[in-house]
């Protein structure tokens, strides 16, 4: 028999969650309504706000037939990073989408920018309150490394939002950009699921080490991408004199997102370093 925890709905935190699930359903609903648009933008958007209601009920479900505290993961570990991880999707779509899809008379469009954003301050209150909790912040994405891995798979997702196939498929050196947006992904991605998963210790060598090559690497590649990707992009393409949210304005936005990850990773790095080799000897 199913034991129900009344209390994870009243307390604070599951107030927030459930005003969250309203607000994010009213958002997708209302921009659904307001028509479909042929643009990674617009379904990033959609994405966003299902995604952030569907785990928002998922959670809420969990813990209210208490089966959280039978999921063979870290528990605390999971809703703090799905709290982060929401925070930084709503606030990225509370800009993207009344850039590209909103005008003066679009009242459905401009009432759900508007819900996003509160959206978005009841995940960052989410997040304050988790930081808050006394005793729960020994978890791995609690700690300065695991915020800057999701930091990187969020900017990651938002410059593979920006890539147009047609633009990069002729160009060897911006498939090379494209392969490390990638393959750093995929890794940091496998990192934050291996961590929330308490599947390191199942490894019989210490991870640390690895990290801290990982970041290493990933950072030089990401090196190269920051000079290759201009390089390319925009080689003999300037700026159309027509170009209002252009193609063409992408480009910009994946070479400004290529910077912001590059510093994110060379902090990583620092951090890394400082952890493994510094900390560890003063112990």
């Amino acid at each position: 028999m199913v034991n129900l925890d009344l209390r994870s709905l009243y307390q604070p935190v599951g107030i927030i969650r459930i005003v969250e699930v309203i607000l994010t359903c009213i958002c997708f609903s209302l921009v659904a309504s307001a028509g479909y648009k042929t643009s990674t933008y617009w379904a990033w958007c959609m994405f966003t706000w299902c995604f952030c209601c569907f785990f928002s009920f998922f959670i809420l479900i969990l813990e209210f037939t208490r089966l959280s505290a039978k999921v063979p993961i870290s528990w605390d570990d999971f809703t703090t990073a799905f709290a982060m991880l929401a925070t930084l999707l709503c606030f990225t779509s509370s800009i993207i989408y009344p850039t590209f899809f909103t005008c003066s008379n679009c009242y459905l469009q401009i009432a759900a920018t508007v819900i996003s954003l509160l959206a978005f301050g009841l995940y960052t209150g989410e997040v304050v309150l988790a930081r808050l909790r006394p005793g729960e912040i020994s978890g791995f994405l609690s700690t300065v490394p695991g915020v800057l891995k999701i930091l990187e798979t969020w900017v990651a997702c938002i410059i593979f939002t920006s890539l147009d196939p047609t633009r990069f498929s002729k160009h060897p050196g911006l498939q090379w950009c494209v392969a490390v947006y990638c393959l750093c992904f995929i890794f940091a991605l496998v990192i934050i699921i291996l961590t929330v998963g308490q599947l390191l210790s199942l490894f019989p060598f210490s991870f640390d080490k690895l990290f801290t090559v990982y970041n290493v690497m990933a950072s030089m590649m990401y090196a190269t991408a920051v000079v290759i990707w201009p390089l390319y992009a925009f080689e003999h393409n300037p700026r159309p004199a027509q170009c209002s949210h252009c193609p063409w304005d992408n480009l910009v936005v994946i070479t400004f997102m290529t910077v912001i990850n590059l510093l994110i990773y060379i902090l990583d790095t620092v951090y890394s370093i400082k952890l493994v080799f510094f900390t560890s000897n003063e112990d």
